[in-house]
């Protein structure tokens, strides 16, 4: 095997080269940004040409929460397409013998049934706000299909839910959820704990004025895996099936989550108690809520031989740590 990850700087690549390297593999390709511009199909070709990976995994992506994906619209589609349409076809191109291609779950209609199975892709409307990207992992789904279908390429997706964990976004504008209210609670701590200082120094009751200002009204339900647990995922798929399993069962990928669920309310609780912040939450409910509710049906997945391990406590404690170890560099 000679493995080539696209995207291994970001969250969930640098998971799968940190999975693959603890199993003991080492013959691992990867490119800096400036080494290689996916959206370039001239130099991903090249790229191939040269190395003749034997395995590919993509990962690269243009990501980012609610605002991000509505304000960016047209460079969300655009650079998404490109990078798969560059990568699934020069793998094609160049003998790759197995792909696994990563979506997201904003895949699914914003209406779908609950929890969404793999079969409820293309039977309604998007969500608006992160419509374009969605339209751009539905096209690498199908590049995966359509190449298994038309020259046998051994390649296939998984669909992840939202995911969190070390190298996560935590840039307030750009990021999802789960890193923006773990930066939020913990910059608030840290207000909280200056007023209680100054408070203190002129003899005054604690101050617990401190807040934060959560997005929407609370009441959308969420599913998140820790990104560990989706590396696990994507190394034991890729150990043990190939595209054949799931086309020939009309599927076109395999959904990777928990199964598990809770209000956004729930999750503010969660990672109030992580940082310790005791200050008061507002809810602004002028900002949009997305999708009431994306919870995927995992049962393909646990069919398959696998199961999350890490709960969504532990994960997100780990989380915490992560970027309290690595704070300046969102401060940059």
């Amino acid at each position: 095997m000679k493995l080539y990850i696209a995207g291994h700087n970001g969250m969930v690549g640098s998971a799968i080269k940190r999975r693959y390297e603890s199993a003991g593999q080492t013959n691992i390709v990867t490119r800096e940004l400036e080494e290689l511009d996916l959206t370039q199909q001239a130099e991903v070709e090249k790229f191939f040409e040269s190395e003749r990976p034997t395995h590919v995994i993509v990962a690269a992506a243009k990501v980012g929460g609610i605002l991000a994906n509505n304000k960016y619209r047209a460079q969300f589609i655009y650079e998404n397409l490109m990078i798969e349409a560059n990568i699934i076809h020069a793998a094609h191109k160049y003998g790759v013998k197995k792909l696994l291609f990563l979506g997201s779950s904003c895949i699914y209609p914003k209406m779908a049934p609950q929890p969404m199975k793999e079969e409820y892709l293309l039977t309604n409307i998007l969500e608006y706000t992160n419509e374009p990207y969605a339209i751009a992992k539905i096209a690498g789904i199908k590049l995966c299909e359509s190449y298994y279908k038309q020259y046998d390429s051994n390649f296939f997706s998984v669909m992840p839910t939202n995911l969190y964990g070390p190298y996560d976004n935590f840039n307030l504008e750009t990021s999802h959820v789960l890193p923006a209210l773990i930066r939020k609670f913990h910059e608030a701590t840290l207000r909280q704990a200056q007023c209680e200082f100054d408070d203190h120094a002129i003899n005054q009751p604690i101050s617990r004025s401190s807040s934060v200002v959560v997005w929407g009204t609370g009441n959308p339900m969420r599913e998140f895996l820790y990104v560990e647990d989706l590396a696990d995922a994507c190394y034991y798929l890729m150990e043990n099936i190939n595209a054949k399993d799931l086309y020939d069962n009309n599927l076109t990928h395999v959904n990777i989550g928990t199964g598990e669920d809770l209000k956004i309310s729930e999750l503010v609780n969660v990672i109030k108690e992580v940082t310790g912040f005791e200050g008061e939450v507002v809810y602004d409910t002028s900002k949009p809520d997305g999708t009431p509710r994306k919870l995927l049906d995992v049962t393909r997945l646990h069919e398959l031989g696998w199961k999350h391990k890490i709960s969504l406590k532990e994960g997100i404690e780990r989380a915490y740590k992560w970027y309290l170890e690595n704070e300046e560099r969102f401060r940059r």
